[in-house]
This record gives structure tokens, C-alpha cells and sequence, in this order.
């Protein structure tokens, strides 16, 4: 019997009570597609015998097609293969229900190309082809916001004044407002006990029902981001059940902080050490190679770190979201933060995505960056003292159509993520700009009718 099948039947025994399993497959846009299946099915599942059309993965925000794409493939099916490692059981739903994540494969064993979990597999593969292992972690901000809506559609907050607006402040790493929102912050804990999502750190950020949740580092640059994904579901989902929305938009309102994903990465050699460290807390020669590739590769990569029309309107001057490639030592006013800490933790924090980005995504980039300024033995500038905002003019894409351009455009793109994905993600992101393009806002109405 193969591994798979030892570990399958490992988990049926544990689980005897579970009655429908979710094969889920994350799209190129950070959707959540698949099928449920009876626990019977699950052999065939491990098995790798079940189909599912491939461009499930080639879905817009609003789950369409890609139309200028789909139907000149033909349409066709691939093969589903778990990673058993994301076999878990589902604790929101009302019947005993599991979930595994699900990659896809070509009708002849190949992975698929725009799959964004083969591409982060084969980005560690070349680094382990220098002798090297990306160790990640995420942070992730979210709004908990109640489930309901005003008049003219706006979410409603949680954390409100007398009189049920927004708070002026939303008291940052407040641990009393924390214990206004204990059980759902414990529901949410239990949820990642039952998942195996190592959840490091929870707080209360700076604006009004704006939290943070942070999970601990991973070895695994695959399993990080699996785990960013599962933990927004089991977030959504546990909010959900307690009668309120989660909600990881970037933006959702306009005079408060965005929601950002910061990604944390270092490297360790074939010894365990931290290739990165020096021994002095500055860093070597490779830390400032992987640091100038990120920075060079950061403007053609802005699509996949701010995917959404509503992505950059989180790029505002003295947010906290970054607005040019620049670097600095405990300094969040840059783009790329190298913290404070022991030499076995030296790392960069890359506080550019936002919470809405696709984490496979945006782990992909920041991988392919630090490859390409290591493997091209890039010179990073000086590092940033003081604040980038005032020492620095804005460069990284601002709107989403330069960001489009530079991205549909770009050789680093092509070359690192594979120019299938550069040109199925460039059609739906063309495709969702199109659909943003036809409507008019009340804003409009308001300015010029």
C-alpha cells in the first residue's frame, strides 16, 4: 500500500463519523473551487483517478471563466491529486465534514503550468538546487465586520461609538477590546487546533474591527501558503457561524488602514543554519542579493501583491503600505523590513501584498525575486533610515492598469512563473478590468449628472 493510501486510511480510522469530504482546489485568483465527494470516494481521490475541468483554475473574482482563453483550450479535464497533508476535518460545518487541498494535472501525468501550487513547488525545487530552503511565514489582517450593510451597501463595523459609528481608533494591541470578541477569537483558535494551522500570534490592529492573525514559520514554502489559505477560510467560516463576516479586502474603507498579508522569509542551508546571518544582526552578502531582487522585481510583480481594482487604494502616503522598492533595518515605512532579532532569525518581512492577494501568489513572487537577485548576485542599495515616505517619490504601480502592463509585459514573469500563467492571469485581470470599466459609481452621478 503507498504512502497515501497508509496516510488515507490512518485518517478514516480516526474519523470514523466524517460523511462528505471538500477536494478543493485554489484558483490563479484565490478562489476556492472542487467538488464534495462521499468518503467512498476518497480511494479513488488518493488514487488520482478524479477529473475536474482544468479551467477551474482559471477563474475570475466572480468565479466566471476566462473567456478569451477557455474555449480556445477546448475546455478540457485534469486529473486531481491531493496533498494528504491538508486532509483535516472541518469543524464549522454542521455534519462531520473533511477538506483536502487539491493540485491539478494534465491528462498526461504533467503538472499543470498556471497552477499556483506547482509553481511554488518548482521556485523551491531551484532553491534547493543551490543548496537552500525558503522558511516563510504570514501575518494576516482582516476586518470582522457585522453581517448586515447600511442603506447604500457599506459593511457595518463591530467595534462602534455610542452611537454605532466607527471609533475614532480601532486601539491598537488592545487586550480589553480582544476580550469583547473572546469567543469568536477562541472558536477561531480551536478551529486551527482541529485544522493544524500554527497560529503564532493574534491581536487587535489599528483600525476599528481590524484584527491580525499571525501563523509560525514553515520549512515548507508550500505548506506556508496553505496554510495562509486554510486559515482565511477557517476564519470567514468561524465568523460566519457566529452571525458576523470576516472580510480580507484590502480597502473596505477608505479613510481607515488596508488589510495587509506582510510574508516573512528566510533561508537555511543544508545544515539547518540561517544562510542569511553574520553572526553582527546585519546580514551577509546573500541577504542583500535576495533584497536587490526583490526590489528589482517588485514593480512587475505589483499584480500579484494588489490583484483588485480596490487593491491600491491601500497604497496611500504614511499607511503603512509601502509606495517605492526600498529596504531598511526595523524601519515599516519600506518596503522590504529586515526585523530586529537573534542572527538564527534573520529574515526579510516583505510588507508590500495585501490580504486580498492570492497567498501562492505572492509567496511565488517574493521567491522568485530573492532567486533572481541570488542567482544574478544583485547589489541592493543603501538601506532606507527615517521615513521612505518623505525620502523616496512613489514608483510602484499606483493603479491597477500599470500594473496589469508592467505584469502582462514582463520577461522576470515569464521567465520565473511560466508564460502560461503570465497569459491566463493576464486575461482575467483584463477581463475583470473590462467589467469595472462599464460601471458608474454614485460618486460620479453625484459629480457630473
Amino acid at each position: 500500500m503507498s504512502d497515501a493510501h497508509n496516510a488515507l486510511e490512518q485518517f478514516l480510522r480516526q474519523h470514523p463519523d466524517v460523511e462528505i469530504v471538500e477536494m478543493i482546489l485554489p484558483d490563479i485568483c484565490g478562489g476556492l473551487r472542487g467538488k464534495w465527494i462521499a468518503r467512498d470516494k476518497l480511494d479513488k481521490l488518493a488514487g488520482g483517478e478524479l477529473k475536474l475541468p482544468l479551467s477551474s483554475l482559471v477563474c475570475d473574482v466572480w468565479g466566471r471563466d476566462g473567456e478569451a482563453w477557455v474555449f480556445g483550450t477546448g475546455d478540457g479535464d485534469g486529473y486531481c491529486i491531493p496533498d494528504l497533508r491538508t486532509l483535516v476535518r472541518v469543524p464549522w460545518q454542521e455534519r462531520e465534514t473533511a477538506q483536502v487541498l487539491i493540485s491539478m494535472r494534465e491528462v498526461d501525468g504533467a503538472p499543470c503550468a498556471y497552477d499556483s501550487r506547482h509553481m511554488l513547488q518548482a521556485l523551491m525545487a531551484r532553491f534547493a538546487a543551490l543548496g537552500l530552503t525558503p522558511v516563510v511565514a504570514t501575518e494576516m489582517e482582516f476586518y470582522l465586520l457585522r453581517d448586515e450593510e447600511d442603506s447604500l451597501g457599506r459593511p457595518l463595523h463591530t467595534q462602534t461609538d455610542r452611537v454605532g459609528g466607527a471609533l475614532a481608533s480601532g486601539q491598537t494591541y488592545s487586550v480589553e477590546t480582544m476580550e469583547g470578541m473572546a469567543p469568536l477569537m477562541h472558536a477561531i483558535r480551536d478551529a486551527c487546533v482541529v485544522q493544524n494551522l500554527p497560529v503564532d500570534t493574534l491581536i487587535k490592529e489599528s483600525a476599528p474591527s481590524q484584527y491580525e492573525i499571525n501563523l509560525y514559520h514553515n520549512a515548507d514554502a508550500l505548506v506556508a501558503a496553505d496554510q495562509a489559505v486554510m486559515l482565511k477560510r477557517a476564519i470567514r467560516s468561524v465568523a460566519r457561524a457566529h452571525g458576523l463576516r470576516a472580510t480580507f479586502m484590502a480597502k473596505p474603507f477608505g479613510q481607515l488602514a488596508g488589510n495587509g498579508m506582510h510574508v516573512h522569509c528566510s533561508l537555511v542551508d543544508t545544515d539547518g543554519n540561517n544562510a542569511f546571518a553574520d553572526g553582527s544582526g546585519a546580514g551577509n552578502s546573500l541577504l542583500r542579493h535576495a533584497i536587490a531582487g526583490c526590489l528589482a522585481t517588485m514593480e512587475d510583480s505589483m499584480l500579484l501583491f494588489a490583484p483588485n481594482l480596490n487593491s491600491y487604494r491601500r497604497f496611500q502616503r504614511g499607511s503603512h503600505a509601502p509606495l517605492a522598492p526600498c529596504w531598511g533595518f526595523e524601519n515599516r515605512t519600506v518596503s522590504v523590513r529586515v526585523p530586529a532579532d537573534s542572527a538564527a532569525a534573520t529574515r526579510i518581512e516583505h510588507r508590500v501584498a495585501g490580504a486580498d492577494a492570492n497567498p501562492y501568489l505572492a509567496v511565488a513572487a517574493i521567491l522568485a525575486g530573492m532567486l533572481h537577485g541570488i542567482e544574478n548576485a544583485l547589489r541592493a542599495p543603501k538601506p532606507i533610515q527615517g521615513n521612505a515616505y518623505e525620502l523616496l517619490p512613489p514608483s510602484l504601480p499606483r493603479y491597477w492598469p500599470d500594473a496589469l502592463a508592467r505584469f502582462s509585459a514582463s520577461a522576470f514573469i515569464r521567465d520565473n512563473l511560466g508564460e502560461s500563467f503570465q497569459h491566463v492571469y493576464t486575461v482575467l485581470k483584463q477581463q475583470e478590468m473590462d467589467e469595472f470599466d462599464r460601471q458608474v459609481t454614485p460618486m460620479e452621478y453625484d459629480a457630473c449628472l
